[in-house]
């Protein structure tokens, strides 16, 4: 990095007003995975305002799969409300069918390394706090989509991201190489990563960051370099199809596909840890019946699998399958299996944790370059980290610490606005190390 690197300190100084308005206009019009229609297209705007040649809509993905997507009647529906907010329709037009996020790159002076920087941009299925004690209530930004909310951060992250793109647009002169921005949707059950990673997004790069902030460090001023043991995981949807019948006339002629869903779901917790490795097994939601009169015809059942060896993942899930498959039976319903989100586990590379740690030092608002460390949780980034290490590059996931006045995924959570500052020099000056070394 260069030791004259000053512009950035000031640039992240500059940029921070219009950090804190965009975070505040995405937290206002918070969308959840694949139907970030309007948060893409307000990032879509500013990259090519600021000279980035940007790539979204279905042509950027082509062919590949995606997980976990909403039904087509939420995806219209959203879709028409991004219209009505404002977004620009020839940019809306192409992610019609949840075809959401973005990709954006800009090349330096000459010839040199490719750099990733991912920002993830979906909100979470958590109605906001509307209580005056809670910020963006009381500053009349709160979340304006009704049981959807920022409650992890992304907000944050994303007016990170189009803060370092201006500040590396402005200093294009001074860097070789080329930096791709990955503005990802659906992270949250952890669903876009994969398909970005499929459609080769994330090929050819030779570095790759991902920030957070909060997380593993409540504490503003405090930047964590990179983080280790993400758990692999897997979400799975289970539905379970029986007969529905007159809980009264005629309860025999039934096939009850609540108790089956619920036996099930005592089983699956009950299942057998493994010995290769720490492991996790979550029933959160289970949904069934229509009415207290009537046996129950159909159910669903949302749950996840976390382990920090992907064997152990897989070997979880076989089990899974089978217990499902052997309760359904017992109770003559059917029942079928949708994997609605993947992540593998993986780890921060030295170089790439250096370079982060060096930009973090100096950079105001920064008072403690802590140690990497150990964070039992996932995140599909892991996916990305992956495929840039697995063509000999590095990667590193790093940690912008925040005071927090509640916990991630909660209807009071929040982040110190003061983080966006230091975040965008860090990540700057961490990406321009990156490309000069």
């Amino acid at each position: 990095m260069p030791v004259n690197d000053e512009p950035y300190l000031t640039l992240a100084a500059d940029l921070e007003a219009q950090a804190v308005a965009d975070r505040r206009d995405i937290h206002r019009h918070a969308e959840a995975g694949w139907l970030e229609f309007r948060t893409t297209a307000t990032i879509v705007d500013r990259l090519r305002s600021l000279g980035w040649t940007v790539r979204w809509g279905k042509d950027l993905y082509g062919d590949v799969d995606r997980l976990g997507v909403p039904s087509g009647a939420e995806l219209d529906a959203c879709f028409d409300r991004a219209l009505a907010e404002g977004a620009d329709p020839s940019v809306l037009e192409p992610m019609r069918g949840g075809w959401t996020g973005c990709v954006a790159d800009l090349d330096g002076t000459g010839p040199g390394p490719r750099v990733a920087l991912r920002f993830d941009i979906d909100g979470l299925p958590v109605p906001e706090a509307t209580t005056d004690d809670h910020l963006p209530t009381r500053e009349g930004f709160a979340s304006v989509h009704p049981g959807i909310m920022h409650a992890c951060g992304h907000d944050a992250h994303t007016a990170m991201g189009l803060g370092v793109a201006e500040a590396l647009a402005r200093t294009q002169e001074r860097w070789p190489g080329t930096v791709r921005l990955v503005f990802q949707p659906g992270e949250e059950g952890t669903r876009g990563a994969a398909s970005m990673v499929a459609a080769g997004l994330l090929d050819g790069v030779d570095a790759f960051l991902a920030p957070h902030v909060g997380a593993q460090s409540r504490r503003t001023g405090e930047i964590i370099p990179g983080i280790s043991g993400f758990l692999a995981t897997r979400k799975l949807d289970v539905h379970f199809t029986g007969r529905e019948a007159h809980a009264g006339l005629a309860p025999e002629e039934g096939h009850n596909a609540l108790i089956a869903a619920a036996a099930a779901a005592l089983q699956l917790h009950a299942m057998p840890r493994h010995a290769g490795g720490n492991s996790r097994v979550n029933v959160g939601v289970l949904r069934a019946g229509t009415g207290r009169n009537v046996v129950a015809g159909s159910a669903t059942m949302l749950m996840e699998l976390r382990s920090e060896s992907a064997d152990v993942v897989a070997e979880l899930e076989r089990r899974a399958r089978l217990v499902v498959a052997g309760t359904a039976a017992a109770h003559e319903v059917g029942s079928e299996f949708i994997v609605a989100g993947k992540a593998p586990s993986a780890r921060s590379d030295d170089v790439a944790m250096d370079a982060v740690a060096r930009a973090a030092r100096g950079v105001p608002g920064v008072d403690e370059v802590s140690e990497p460390c150990v964070a039992e949780a996932s995140d599909d980034a892991t996916a990305m980290m992956r495929r840039v290490q697995e063509q000999g590059g590095v990667a590193s996931y790093l940690i912008v610490g925040t005071e927090l006045p509640d916990g991630h995924h909660t209807p009071r959570f929040d982040v110190d606005e003061r983080v966006l500052r230091p975040g965008i020099a860090v990540m700057t000056r961490a990406a321009v190390d990156l490309l000069t070394r």
